[in-house]
């Protein structure tokens, strides 16, 4: 009966899960009337209604490191856009990598912003499309004020200006509004703590605005670094603010060091969240294209032609009925394909359900095109897939799922959903407050609880048990324990230079550092770590210590007695742990200066604190643990 219950919870938890990470479209966007959705202009043969864009993120141009980022990204500007030609491109933060030569330090380095201007102006591609660039967290690290002569980004960026912003594309077809949320940090603080964004209420009462203007537009793209599960905003909640929205797109996680190629997922309320993989490592970038008010894009690398896009039928799971006319596939009269090489197109073979439907043929420019009767894939889903031949004999497919069925439902992977529609601050907060208050609790319970006595031979839960009680009941361990843990949530963990010439502190809840207060995100997962990793590993390594003194061992004769293997792994990882900590006092100096190093009660002070109770462990007089030594010698006795 317990396995069933067990077994029905667990499957219950799965189920709100998949469905809290579900999108639910059966209502427009909060603000927004569902958009007409009027049969025609349908897609048909002619090259009209479409307009397709570029997405490039986490460029990463570096003095120290991998000077074929900043070859090939020139390359990328000056022959890549020249063969797509797209009617804007947008660049979405960390332009430059901005740290030192040995990874630990961050500032920003004039010569990594003159050589992505340099880029832009030798490659000439401001002049062939509509560049738009924004900051990400790396582009702020260690500027004090956005009027700061360290903000490169004013002077050598291609848009200029901090904050966020609505532009508008006008063409013959319509207007698409692209908002750019600047969640970076200002003041910005050195690596890492300024890796999650902050809005504030201004900023939030700005975006509410442009949202408002852009609702006239036939779409509106909203765009930013950071994806909105690491955005830190009051209610409502970026999320519930860019509801309009047909797709966020963002950069910032890296495919997750390519654990995560791709990270894709739906808001609730139809609007798409689209994480772009990096440039820096992976030479990632983006194509996406409006069809007729049709939504479609593809990810890709570097270099690897030709480029397939298939924009009509449009891809089932990236369809939103909230924001796009997706009736018009059903009065389409043609499969609708952009293709890209540097060489000609020599074929675009089509294939519905592995069924081969013809050569589309070309109508203008990259736009291929072939005659479908919809109504005949009017039931279920339908598999399309695209192969494109060039004229170097390079082949691409694409490939996608459609359907003309809106009642129908797919769902985006779990994790990609996970990942980009949890709120990990909140999360973090949560956890790490649980995790220091569990320990607190323990160490105030064993403290009062009455110990029992022990019988006959104890086993590992019974000594964990005994451990315990005379780890509280010990004064010097109780009180230095149960400090660190209040000292881990309410004391500053260090103070230095967060900010070169500006000195501030670091608190679990977040950071003081130029006369402003920036909130915590990344401090509660350093606090996670450190208590997980440190604190809980510290306390249990004292009470095995005790308890092999309650044995009557000293630390010569328990590596003798005890079974060495055990005593030397135990030792060990409390070495290693300790080493951690030690490393992180010299990053702590590396980064934020020599002041830093030596205010720092959560490093170099608990390195030393450590040390001392691991000490005291050893030499502490038998006679303060005698009732316990004689009780253990009895019971073993008996």
């Amino acid at each position: 009966m317990l396995k069933l219950a067990v077994g029905l919870l667990t499957a219950t938890a799965v189920a709100l899960l998949l469905d809290w990470y579900a999108p639910s479209e059966g209502l427009p966007p909060v603000g927004q009337s569902r958009r007409r959705q009027a049969p025609e202009p349908a897609p048909g043969a002619e090259a009209a209604n479409l307009l397709w864009l570029v997405q490039v993120s986490d460029i990463h141009i570096s003095r120290f490191r991998d000077p074929k980022r900043a070859s090939d990204f020139e390359k990328f500007c000056s022959e890549t856009i020249d063969i797509i030609q797209p009617a804007l491109v947008l660049a979405t933060g960390d332009l430059t990598d901005a740290k030192t030569r040995d990874i630990l330090g961050s500032g920003q380095i004039e010569v990594e912003w003159k050589t992505y201007q340099s880029i832009l102006k030798r490659s000439r591609v401001m002049e062939k499309t509509k560049w738009i660039d924004i900051k990400g967290n790396h582009d702020s690290f260690n500027i004090p004020h956005l009027n700061s002569v360290q903000n490169y980004y004013r002077k050598y960026s291609a848009w200029h200006k901090d904050g966020s912003f609505h532009y508008i594309h006008t063409t013959s077809f319509g207007n698409y509004s692209f908002i750019c949320v600047d969640a970076t940090l200002s003041p910005g603080p050195k690596r890492p703590f300024n890796f999650f964004g902050i809005l504030n209420t201004d900023h939030m009462e700005e975006l509410s605005l442009m949202a408002t203007e852009s609702l006239h537009s036939n779409h509106t793209i909203w765009f930013g670094h950071f994806p909105t599960s690491t955005i830190i905003s009051p209610a409502p909640g970026i999320r519930t603010l860019m509801s309009s929205a047909t797709a966020y797109l963002c950069g910032h996680l890296h495919t997750l060091g390519g654990l995560m190629p791709a990270l894709h997922s739906q808001h609730r309320g139809g609007t798409l969240e689209l994480e772009l993989g990096d440039w820096k490592d992976n030479r990632k970038y983006r194509i996406l294209a409006f069809d007729h008010d049709l939504l479609s894009f593809a990810d890709l690398n570097f270099e690897e032609w030709p480029i397939v896009l298939i924009t009509n039928p449009k891809s089932f799971l990236y369809s939103s009925s909230a924001h796009e006319p997706l009736v018009k596939i059903l009065y389409s009269t043609h499969i609708r394909i952009l293709a890209f090489s540097p060489f000609v197109i020599t074929s675009v073979e089509v294939y519905i359900d592995t069924v081969h439907l013809g050569n589309a043929h070309q109508v203008s420019g990259p736009l291929y095109v072939l005659r479908w009767s919809p109504q005949n894939y009017s039931q279920g889903f339908h598999h399309i897939d695209v192969t494109v031949q060039d004229a170097s004999g390079r082949t691409s497919t694409q490939s996608h799922v459609f359907a003309l069925d809106e009642n129908l439902s797919l769902r985006f992977s779990f994790w990609p959903s996970v990942i980009l529609l949890t709120d990990h601050y909140v999360l973090a907060r949560v956890l790490f407050g649980l995790m220091v208050l569990i320990q607190i609790a323990l160490l105030v319970i064993f403290r009062y609880l009455q110990k029992p006595a022990l019988k006959e031979k104890p086993g590992l839960l019974t000594l964990t048990s005994y451990s315990l009680h005379v780890f509280s009941k010990t004064n010097t361990f109780y009180y230095s324990i149960l400090v660190l843990n209040l000292y881990t949530i309410l004391g500053p963990w260090f103070i230095g230079e967060l900010i070169d010439g500006h000195v501030g502190a670091c608190f679990s809840f977040g950071v003081f550092v130029s006369g402003s207060f920036l909130q915590g995100g990344l401090t509660f997962v350093v606090g996670i770590l450190q208590v997980l990793f440190f604190n809980l590993p510290l306390m249990a390594y004292l009470c095995w210590c005790l308890l092999q003194r309650c044995h009557g061992h000293s630390f010569c004769s328990h590596l003798r007695r005890v079974r060495r293997l055990t005593a030397v792994l135990v030792h060990l990882a409390m070495a290693l742990l300790l080493a951690w900590q030690v490393y992180s006092c010299y990053f702590l100096q590396r980064t934020y200066g020599t002041l830093a190093f030596f205010l720092s009660p959560m490093r170099m002070w608990l390195v030393v604190l450590t040390s001392a109770l691991i000490y005291k462990t050893w030499t502490l007089k038998s006679s303060e643990l005698r009732s316990y030594i004689v009780e253990m010698k009895n019971c073993q006795s008996s």
